[in-house]
């Protein structure tokens, strides 16, 4: 099993952090749990610089620049084991599901874009990719959508080339069952019953519930259902298989370590979705992978698609990533080397080493949404 070991020393020597005023989405998004709202999640961008001269880049929490700066900059001079160990138990009682747990995993990918770009490589090559594009699928369809505007949003996806598409359910915060399986339906009927259509509940449902409604939209042929129910109720989900839910069941998006898909696979689970910017361990998004491939699972990748892309990579053309449309299209507006997109596909950069993606940081002051610019030294 792919586990990241890698003695290349690294000293932390500066730092640049961009602080964004709120960024708002062109429509507002929500999905069954009012989730998201009016903004795009990102609140700033860190340049990271080691002692070779080589800069990270890569949109930060303001809570990262507060809690892990002080531990970067400290003129500490180790490997990149040491850093990820040091940190990663640092953090253990705040839990390897915490804020903090995923502030060690950005760490770990801003120090595998430094070890790439020392290499001259771009990020995807340097970890073993021998492809320069990821398979992905597209997902959108916010709660807040008239039915029209929903079926007019999933058809566009079709009409890029992508041939699986997916919206939110869990209307009315869960209690409007029959729009949702409306919307279905006509959805089903537009796009036709050769392009995959998926639903996401963000976790809406009891178990009783999420059963009820599987059951009646048997009919459409749904690709896969999900975050049916809370996202740790693993004997739940186990539950609902036994209960006879037809369509494959998903999940991953909450959780930050691998060990917790070892248990959604033990009970039941079809298909595996971890997001890139929320792991604890980069490396944990290739045990998943490979779980998955062991046990005859599906496995899939969310994230902000600009980054993504370059670790879907390293996934079979089965192994998609997530498109999420109505975050990620505006974020990639403000983003310089962007990876392309057609036909169900995203290419990515081979010209830049380490990550090519870069906030487009005069777009943003122009159009200002930068408030300020604060520099650390070590």
């Amino acid at each position: 099993m792919v586990t990241f070991d890698y003695e290349d020393k690294i000293k932390f020597t500066k730092a640049v952090f961009y602080n964004f005023r709120p960024i708002p989405l062109p429509k507002p998004f929500q999905d069954g749990t009012g989730g998201f709202g009016q903004f795009i999640p990102e609140q700033g961008y860190l340049e990271l610089s080691d002692q070779e001269g080589m800069t990270a880049h890569y949109t930060v929490s303001r809570s990262f620049v507060n809690e892990m700066l002080p531990k970067l900059l400290n003129g500490e001079c180790k490997s990149y084991n040491e850093w990820r160990n040091d940190l990663y138990w640092k953090i253990r009682n705040s839990g390897f599901q915490s804020g903090q747990a995923v502030n060690v995993g950005t760490v770990d990918l801003m120090m595998l874009d430094i070890l790439a770009q020392r290499e001259n490589k771009p990020i995807h090559r340097f970890l073993g990719a021998e492809k320069d594009w990821a398979s992905a699928y597209k997902g959108g369809g916010s709660i807040l959508l008239s039915d029209e505007e929903l079926v007019e949003e999933m058809c566009r996806y079709v009409s890029e080339g992508f041939t699986t598409v997916k919206f939110k359910v869990g209307s009315d915060k869960g209690q409007n069952m029959e729009r949702d399986l409306r919307r279905i339906e006509k959805v089903r009927k537009a796009i036709g019953p050769g392009i995959g259509l998926a639903v996401d509940a963000n976790q809406r449902w009891s178990v009783a519930d999420a059963v009820k409604f599987a059951k009646m939209a048997e009919p459409y042929d749904l690709e896969w259902f999900e975050e049916p129910i809370h996202s740790s109720d693993f004997n739940g989900l186990k539950e609902m298989k036994e209960m006879g839910v037809k369509q494959k069941l998903s999940a991953g998006e909450s959780m930050r370590i691998s060990y917790m898909y070892e248990i959604y696979l033990e009970k039941g689970v079809d298909i595996l979705q971890p997001s890139l910017g929320r792991m604890t361990r980069i490396d944990d998004l290739l045990k998943i992978r490979d779980l998955c491939r062991k046990q005859g699972r599906e496995f899939q990748s969310g994230g902000r698609t600009a980054y993504n892309a370059y670790f879907g990579c390293l996934y079979d053309e089965n192994e998609r990533i997530e498109f999420h449309a109505p975050i990620s299209e505006p974020v990639h507006e403000l983003m310089l080397n962007v990876p392309e997109i057609h036909d169900g596909k995203c290419f990515v950069r081979t010209d830049i080493p380490g990550i090519p993606v870069r906030m487009d940081l005069a777009k943003l002051e122009t159009l200002g949404y930068l408030e300020s610019k604060t520099i650390y030294q070590a």
